[in-house]
């Protein structure tokens, strides 16, 4: 609703992934190169981990989107709970492949004969599982079962693991050494500095098609301190902020349109904001949450 009073061409916030949105701030920008060189390198496991909404999705959306479809052929999992099923179902799925009717033994077989079918064509074959802190010890030792496919110097399968801080802890369980010595990199992801915060959001604002100035200096700083840098929460902050502002007939979002969204987040209590109270306002722009 407030798309068209801004000048936006598309919404710039919002909490579902997009990678036409991607901010490359320091951390983005290592686990970024962390991905490429374990791709070119031919790794076989990567391990790319990050607290709730740090952009890790994102970040491998981006990821895939600028593979070289003649070089690299990517499947993509991220229903990774056992109760959605088997992981080499869900795997065979990714790449398109007819499992109906096969035992797991043909659909292991299918996804061999597929593998070395597209490195006979030189072509990668890459896996990418989201979400896999979800899998449990028994499951990531089937995935490790799975990359033996790999052999001599020839890597034919290279996987990629995505997923929150419990993924690393679940990789150096005494049971997956095996698996832990097959990680050749990893990387876990922090939330983005205060610096990088307002570049974050005026980077939204211009990739959206408006003014990278409509959020002021303390508003910028106010999202920053609230959202502890997490990029899920600045976009929500960030979002609900222009509503208010847009009802209130406002051209730029000050640090008092954020401060009344951050007291009414924190009033439902289900939002994980920082909790502070702020003194009223002052010279310095801040008024009270």
């Amino acid at each position: 609703m407030y798309i068209d009073y801004y000048g936006f061409t598309k919404k710039p916030y919002s909490l579902l992934p997009n990678p036409d949105f991607l901010y490359i701030g320091k951390h983005h920008g290592i686990a970024l190169s962390v991905l490429e060189f374990s791709l070119i390198n031919e790794a076989g496991f990567t391990v790319i981990t990050g607290d709730v909404g740090t952009g890790k999705t994102t970040l491998t959306r981006y990821l895939c989107n600028h593979l070289d479809d003649n070089e690299v052929t990517v499947g993509l999992v991220s229903n990774t709970h056992r109760a959605f099923g088997e992981l080499l179902q869900w795997i065979l799925n990714a790449y398109g492949l007819d499992y109906a009717g096969r035992s797991k033994v043909e659909q292991y077989q299918l996804f061999v004969d597929y593998v070395i079918s597209e490195y006979g064509q030189n072509r990668r074959t890459v896996l990418i599982i989201d979400e896999a802190q979800n899998m449990d010890l028994e499951i990531l030792e089937e995935l490790r079962v799975l990359s033996n496919i790999n052999a001599d110097s020839d890597q034919l399968l290279q996987v990629v693991l995505v997923g929150q801080p419990q993924l690393r802890e679940k990789l150096k369980d005494p049971s997956l050494e095996q698996f832990a010595q097959r990680v050749v990199a990893d990387y876990h992801l922090e939330p983005l500095s205060k610096t990088e915060i307002t570049g974050y959001i005026r980077h939204r604002l211009s990739v959206a098609g408006g003014n990278e100035d409509l959020f002021d200096e303390y508003a910028c700083s106010y999202i920053a301190y609230f959202s502890k840098g997490v990029p899920r929460l600045v976009n929500m902050l960030c979002d609900l902020s222009l509503v208010y502002a847009y009802t209130q007939n406002k051209q730029k979002i000050d640090s008092q349109v954020v401060a009344e969204v951050v007291r009414d987040k924190l009033r439902g209590g289900l939002t994980p904001l920082r909790k502070a109270v702020v003194q009223k306002k002052s010279r310095d722009g801040m008024a009270r949450v």
